[in-house]
């Protein structure tokens, strides 16, 4: 393995010396966990992603950190959710069938605002499908997978360097925001092998959980301050508190006096859109005089970043937007991007996905065309670059 020192920072870390390393994109997750200060992960294996799992289940003992295999994904996130109430920062990681099985405690960790992490590693479906293959089926799970209305952040990176950065990043948006955060990619980007800028072990800046302190007496759990995020409970520290997934009130007992109902359930979901400068990300590639735009994300993204570049070279004007943060949406940035687009074109690795929030947002202002491919091979930029041409023919 070649090494080389350079400087870099990754979000949430000190500028300083780090080490460019050929890593997988999954071993790139798990060191990115380690980084983050993630000391327990609990998780079932499943193709494409049980390579975090192997990983961290001999890494996490060297910082005193603590592994389990579960007996399946429901299990896992359960466990997952009950460690970082209890004080850690955990994680699991599973696939498109094992995602399902967790959606009920993903919507209970939203609801007592229990931060944690979940990687999922796309792959064909429904039901077994292909685990070797890979897809970007698993978008809307992300978003409406739990039921009910609830808080959702969905990353989704589109390298292998951005797999340990989007990592980083999610621990922190989980810890600050106390929500569930989901890393979504798909298998292509699991399993390849490129350099990351892995930096020198402490320079990750671990933001720390806010506790609530002060004397014990009078306590109210859930009662937030003015970014919406109330502090959590440390056990032992002698304050009282209630979980449940009950709609609760502040004291956390449960409720369903419609007014408070109606507040709390408002600072819940609210505390994602009061935060999005923390949270949204996306990057642009040539969208200033764009007559169509590329909106793409994953490793859908890349060919499509090889395809704008093989159309402006032959004259036409093609720009990329990539969404680097899925869910929420970044609605505003894409809206600018589009603004003096002809015509808009999301390829994706689905029947047609993210496609639906784009039509939502851009609102007729620009024709949306689609490019699907189902087929468990990925969209390669010759077939993106056709597309565009049929556009304009």
């Amino acid at each position: 393995m070649t090494t080389a020192t350079l400087s870099a920072s990754a979000p949430g870390a000190q500028t300083s010396s780090a080490t460019l390393t050929a890593l997988h994109g999954n071993h790139a997750c798990a060191l990115a966990a380690i980084a983050a200060g993630c000391r327990f992960f609990a998780g079932y294996p499943i193709t494409p992603s049980s390579e975090i799992a192997e990983h961290l289940s001999y890494e996490l003992p060297k910082v005193g950190g603590t592994f389990v295999q579960m007996e399946d994904e429901i299990a896992s996130i359960a466990a997952v959710a009950g460690a970082s109430l209890g004080g850690l920062r955990a994680m699991t990681a599973t696939s498109g069938p094992g995602f399902s099985l967790m959606q009920e405690n993903i919507g209970y960790a939203a609801m007592t605002e229990i931060p944690l992490v979940i990687v999922d590693v796309m792959r064909g479906g429904p039901s077994t499908g292909m685990p070797t293959r890979p897809a970007q089926g698993d978008v809307m799970q992300a978003r409406f997978g739990s039921h009910g209305d609830r808080p959702v952040v969905a990353l989704a990176p589109a390298s292998v360097q951005e797999i340990y950065e989007e990592t980083i990043r999610a621990f922190d948006i989980a810890e600050r925001l106390r929500t569930p955060v989901t890393v979504l990619y798909d298998q292509v980007i699991a399993h390849l092998l490129e350099s990351v800028a892995v930096p020198a072990p402490g320079a990750v800046r671990v933001i720390p959980r806010k506790w609530a302190n002060g004397a014990s007496g009078p306590f109210r759990p859930y009662e937030a301050g003015d970014d919406g995020v109330p502090p959590m409970v440390r056990p032992g520290d002698g304050h009282r508190s209630h979980t449940t997934g009950l709609t609760h009130a502040e004291t956390g007992f449960p409720t369903q006096t419609p007014a408070v109902v109606d507040r709390m359930m408002r600072r819940l979901l609210g505390k994602i859109d009061a935060n999005r400068a923390l949270v949204e990300r996306f990057a642009t590639r040539a969208t200033d005089d764009a007559d169509v735009l590329i909106v793409a994300y994953g490793i859908t993204a890349r060919a499509a970043r090889r395809a704008v570049d093989v159309l402006r070279a032959e004259g036409v004007k093609a720009g990329l937007f990539r969404p680097i943060t899925l869910w929420p949406f970044p609605e505003d940035a894409l809206k600018r991007a589009a603004s003096g687009a002809k015509s808009v074109l999301v390829p994706e690795m689905n029947a047609g996905q993210l496609v639906l929030e784009i039509e939502r947002v851009l609102g007729g202002a620009a024709p949306v065309r689609r490019l699907n491919r189902i087929d468990g091979e990925p969209i390669v930029p010759h077939q993106i670059v056709a597309a565009v041409k049929e556009i304009f023919s």
